[in-house]
C-alpha cells in the first residue's frame, strides 16, 4: 500500500495537458471487441482501471498492449471465451461493458457482479432490458448468463428506464453488431457516450444522434478495425480547476473540448471561480477571491448533479471540496448516489463547515481554514476531493488507500509536482492492531 504526503499552502501554477478521459476509454476498449481487426488506440490513460480492462481482454482470448505512450494495440482475433473471469470483474464496474460486445458478436456472455466505487446502488436492469429489447434471453443466478436467440440479436426500438451511461453504452455496442436500424431512447449522452459512438461510427456503424437523448444506430453485420484518439476527461480538468482555485494559482489547460466544460463553468463560476477560454485551452486566473453567488431573492444557491448536460456526478466532491474555501453557503445535492458525501467526515476533521442533511445533501459554509490531517482514501472522486483539500491546508496531510486515486487519475503526483505541489508518494506500513 501506497500513502501520499502531502504540505499545503503553494499555488499550483502553470500548463497542464489533460489525459484521455477514463470513463471514455473503458467502454472503447470493451468495443475492441466488436471486431476481429485490429484496433489501435491514443491518448489512453495508464491508470489502474485501465489496466485491470486490459487483463480482461486478455482473460478472454484477446492479445492487448501498450504500443507507446498512451498508445494501446488490441487484437481481438484471437478471443476464446464468453466467461469473464470473476476475480478481475469485481476490480472494476466497467467489467460489465463486455456484456454487449460479447452477446453481439459470440452470441452469449457470462458477466459475474461487477466490482467499482461503492457509492450507492447502480442498477444494472437498464443493461438488461436493453438486451432483452434486442431479443436476448437473460438468466440469473449468482452470475448473469446472456443468450442470443438462434439467428442473432434483432434490431429494435426501445425506451430505457433512466439514462444509465454504462447501459447505453452497451446498448450502442450490441446494436453496432446488429444488423439493421435500432433507436435508443432516453439514451445518456454525455461526453465519453459521444466519443464511444464516434468510434462505432469509424467501424462501420453510422449513428445518427450522437450527443442526444434518441440515438439511432444503424447496425452492421461485421465491423471494421480503426484508429481512434480517446478524448480529454472534462472530470480531470474540473479536477484541475478546482485545485488552481483553492490554491490561488494561476493555470492554463491545454487542448479541451470547451463544449464539454459548459456546465462545469458555469456551477465553478456560481462558486467565485472565473475560468476563461484561449481557443481549446482553459485559463484559470490567480489569486481569485472565491465568492459564492447567492440565487435571486439573496436565496442559497444549491450545486446538483444529473445527466448530461448536468453538472457530472463525478464531480460533485469535487465542487465540494472547493466550496469549502468560497466565501458564502452553498446546497451540494448529489442526486444521482446516495453514498457519494460519506467522506465529508474527512474534510470535517480537516476544518470544514460541512453538515449533512441526508444521504443526498450537504451544506458547506466557507471559507474554513483547514489542517492536515491523517485519511484514507475511499473512492476516486473522494480522493480527490481529499487531495484538493490538502493541498490548500496548513501543515501536513497524510492520504492511504491512494490506489483508489491511481484508479481515476494518471500519474497525479507527478503532474502535480510539475505545478509547484509539495506532495510525495510513500509506502504506507501495515498497522498492527493493538
Amino acid at each position: 500500500m501506497e500513502k501520499f504526503i502531502i504540505e499545503g499552502g503553494v499555488p499550483l501554477s502553470g500548463t497542464i495537458t489533460p489525459a484521455g478521459n477514463k470513463n471514455g476509454a473503458l467502454p472503447i476498449l470493451a468495443a475492441c471487441l466488436l471486431t476481429e481487426d485490429e484496433v489501435v488506440l491514443r491518448n489512453v490513460p495508464r491508470i489502474d482501471d485501465v489496466e485491470a480492462m486490459l487483463e480482461l481482454l486478455c482473460s478472454l482470448g484477446a492479445r492487448a498492449d501498450w504500443s507507446g505512450p498512451g498508445e494501446v494495440t488490441v487484437d481481438p482475433g484471437t478471443v476464446d471465451s464468453t466467461d469473464v473471469d470473476r476475480e478481475l470483474a469485481e476490480r472494476i464496474r466497467a467489467s460489465f461493458l463486455l456484456a454487449g460486445p460479447l452477446l453481439a458478436r459470440f452470441g452469449r456472455a457470462c458477466m459475474p457482479p461487477p466490482g467499482g466505487d461503492v457509492i450507492g446502488r447502480r442498477r444494472l436492469d437498464p443493461h438488461l432490458d436493453a438486451f432483452r429489447a434486442l431479443g436476448a434471453s437473460v438468466r440469473h443466478g449468482h452470475d448473469i448468463e446472456l443468450l442470443a436467440p438462434p439467428l442473432g440479436l434483432k434490431p429494435c426500438d426501445f425506451l430505457m428506464d433512466e439514462p444509465s451511461v454504462m447501459a447505453t453504452e452497451n446498448a450502442l455496442m450490441a446494436a453496432a453488431l446488429t444488423r439493421g436500424t435500432t433507436v435508443i431512447r432516453n439514451a445518456a449522452s454525455e461526453p465519453h457516450v459521444q466519443d464511444l459512438a464516434r468510434m462505432l461510427v469509424a467501424m462501420g456503424a453510422p449513428i445518427d444522434g450522437i450527443g442526444s437523448n434518441v440515438m439511432t444506430v444503424h447496425g452492421s453485420g461485421r465491423l471494421r478495425g480503426c484508429v481512434h484518439q480517446v478524448a480529454p476527461d472534462h472530470i480531470e480538468i474540473g479536477s484541475f480547476m478546482a485545485l488552481a482555485g483553492v490554491t490561488g494559482g494561476e493555470l492554463r489547460v491545454r487542448d479541451t473540448v470547451p463544449d464539454d466544460l459548459r456546465m462545469i463553468r458555469l456551477v465553478f463560476e456560481r462558486l467565485g471561480l472565473r475560468s476563461e477560454l484561449q481557443g481549446r485551452d482553459v485559463i484559470v486566473p490567480g489569486g481569485q477571491h472565491l465568492l459564492i453567488r447567492n440565487d435571486a431573492g439573496d436565496h442559497t444557491p444549491k450545486v446538483q448533479d444529473g445527466p448530461w448536460p448536468a453538472f457530472p456526478a463525478d464531480l460533485t466532491s469535487i465542487a465540494l471540496a472547493l466550496a469549502t474555501q468560497a466565501e458564502g453557503t452553498v446546497i451540494i445535492h448529489e442526486w444521482m448516489f446516495e453514498n457519494r458525501l460519506f467522506f465529508t467526515d474527512k474534510l470535517q476533521l480537516m476544518g470544514a463547515a460541512i453538515t449533512i442533511c441526508d444521504p443526498h445533501r450537504a451544506i458547506v459554509v466557507g471559507p474554513r481554514r483547514l489542517r492536515g490531517e491523517r485519511m484514507e482514501s475511499p473512492d476516486i472522486r473522494a480522493g480527490m476531493a481529499m487531495l484538493i483539500a490538502a493541498l490548500c491546508a496548513d501543515g501536513v496531510t497524510e492520504i492511504g488507500n491512494v490506489r483508489q486515486i491511481d484508479r481515476g487519475y494518471e500519474r497525479i503526483d507527478e503532474r502535480l509536482r510539475q505545478l509547484g505541489a509539495r506532495i510525495e508518494r510513500v509506502e504506507d506500513a501495515p498497522r498492527i492492531a493493538s
